[in-house]
């Protein structure tokens, strides 16, 4: 038997009922990891969407900015033939509502509040990088571990620290407020410029962007401002979970450099740069990235 995934809009999995629990989080069902949950006051909370693959070592997985969580599709398919692991749509993306205020405290509290409370291993890409770090540093005994997937915890350029630099992200919030479809389109394409099939690694990101509602205009505007301002450099070194960060050396958003700066912050992380990849490694790398994660959650 075979469960599509995806209520309500095309499909983005078709999965063997066994790797899949029968029912996705609405914030009325049942728990889908079978697991003790914080009690939440949803009738104050936005619906939060997710769905929960698989067995073994529980995952969550943290979209980055105006995707879902179908952006992972078969990446999380392969990963959960050896661990459970939950595919979030992040307030405002996908289908999940959206917050009253797109913040970081925000985020974090409402995931804390809708996701089950055992620890477990959270995996961030880009912004979804940014969450889990604070997620770590707010509610410490629920991240057992960490996978940063090219992300920054100071997303700008600043004092000699490798970022983006400010006048790149102005314009993409400038676009924004003129386009936002040609901002999200050519967002897209900067995730994997410098590839050989960039073209066709384009149109498989669309494809899996419209998979699923667009993402709420406010939340977008929230996005680029949790980028523009966080600094979670001064955090790091409270943070004592075992930690894998990954880039891409070809990444036009994130340098891949920040792999000689992070573990002076965090003695604790394992660094990895992906030489041919850009910033969607789970896309264009899956199976060096599935044994990199492979060997982290197995202490190898």
């Amino acid at each position: 038997m075979v469960i599509a995934v995806g209520a309500g809009h095309a499909p983005l999995l078709f999965l063997p009922v066994n790797w899949l629990y029968p029912h996705y989080y609405d914030g009325k069902t049942t728990n889908p990891l079978n697991l003790p949950k914080h009690q939440a006051n949803f009738s104050a909370m936005p619906h939060l969407h997710f769905e929960t693959l698989g067995h073994g070592k529980p995952i969550v997985m943290l979209h980055g900015w105006a995707m879902h969580g179908g952006i992972w599709r078969d990446f999380a398919v392969h990963l959960a033939e050896t661990y459970q692991v939950t595919l979030v749509d992040l307030p405002g993306h996908g289908l999940s509502s959206a917050l009253a205020a797109f913040t970081l405290d925000a985020l974090v509290d409402c995931l804390a509040e809708a996701l089950p409370d055992t620890p477990c291993c959270w995996l961030g890409w880009s912004l979804g990088a940014t969450i889990t770090l604070a997620m770590a540093a707010r509610y410490p005994q629920r991240v057992k571990q960490m996978i940063l997937l090219t992300g920054n915890p100071c997303f700008l350029e600043q004092d000699g620290w490798p970022g983006m630099q400010a006048s790149v992200l102005e314009g993409f919030a400038a676009s924004l407020r003129q386009d936002v479809q040609t901002t999200l389109v050519n967002f897209l394409a900067i995730q994997v410029m410098n590839l050989p099939n960039a073209r066709d690694l384009t149109k498989a990101l669309k494809a899996a962007m419209l998979a699923r509602p667009a993402p709420d205009i406010e939340a977008l505007r929230g996005g680029l401002e949790i980028l523009k301002t966080t600094d979670l450099r001064p955090t790091l070194a409270g943070i004592n979970v075992p930690t894998l960060a990954v880039w891409g050396q070809r990444d036009r958003l994130i340098p891949a450099s920040l792999s000689t700066y992070l573990p002076a912050l965090m003695p604790l992380a394992r660094v990895q740069v992906l030489a041919q990849a850009a910033h969607v490694p789970f896309l264009t790398h899956p199976q060096e990235l599935l044994e990199l994660i492979g060997d982290f959650l197995e202490g190898r």
